[in-house]
């Protein structure tokens, strides 16, 4: 189900048509592709429903890896990830939305599980952590807020990118931004992939740190202080 026996869905966005970088989500990394990476970095947080939400044009391609992790795939709009979201909240049903992306391999379960704590402690409608690095995290999102910000956002960037609607509507919205622990806290250097020199900062992440297993945070942000001085 979740956290406290609510029910909880880890949807992951994710497209293959990029004009920026297109399928980037299946570039290999040491043991399994991006996506791969992305899913088996999501699987241990407890969850009711995995799904990878995604277009028409990827949803074949994506299946069959999504198949292997144990992930659905749901197909939406391609540029409406909002209307995107909202409808396969609709369909699953789930209280609680973990919004990750298909170009966070290192994303961590681990806080994911923190964070979750916080916002169902704290009743909020949106939560993230400051301070880890970026591609390492997610939003936790309600889903009544995700209803909210779908029914009201008519900017075409606030459909593009599901919670902008509610940062620019922080008096409707309870939102949670909570500092990381000092032992993972190193926002100086992002590990989310969007260019070629992102890709090649993950190559040497993964060829040094990954043994099989998701890379914890804690041992993440020691390589890259150690590397990033």
């Amino acid at each position: 189900m979740g956290h406290n026996g609510i029910d909880t869905a880890v949807f992951v966005q994710v497209r293959l048509g990029s004009t920026r970088f297109p399928c980037k989500a299946l570039i290999p990394l040491k043991g399994g592709n991006v996506i791969q990476h992305v899913m088996r970095s999501l699987k241990p947080v407890p969850a009711s429903h995995y799904v990878l939400l995604t277009d028409n044009y990827s949803a074949g391609v994506l299946k069959y890896l999504a198949d292997d992790e144990g992930f659905d795939v749901f197909k939406g709009p391609e540029e409406d990830v909002l209307e995107r979201y909202y409808l396969a909240w609709k369909y699953y049903g789930s209280r609680i939305i973990i919004r990750a992306t298909g170009d966070n391999p290192l994303v961590s379960a681990e806080y994911i599980e923190k964070i979750i704590e916080v916002h169902n402690a704290e009743h909020a409608d949106l939560s993230h952590y400051l301070g880890i690095p970026l591609g390492t995290g997610v939003e936790i999102i309600d889903a009544n807020a995700l209803q909210n910000a779908r029914d009201r956002a008519v900017d075409p960037y606030e459909r593009e990118h599901i919670t902008t609607y509610m940062y620019r509507h922080r008096s409707i919205f309870k939102i949670i931004e909570k500092k990381a622990p000092e032992i993972v806290n190193f926002s100086k250097v992002a590990v989310s992939l969007d260019t070629g020199r992102d890709f090649n900062l993950l190559r040497e992440i993964y060829s040094e740190l990954y043994a099989g297993t998701p890379i914890q945070l804690a041992d993440l942000v020691s390589w890259l202080k150690a590397r990033f001085k």
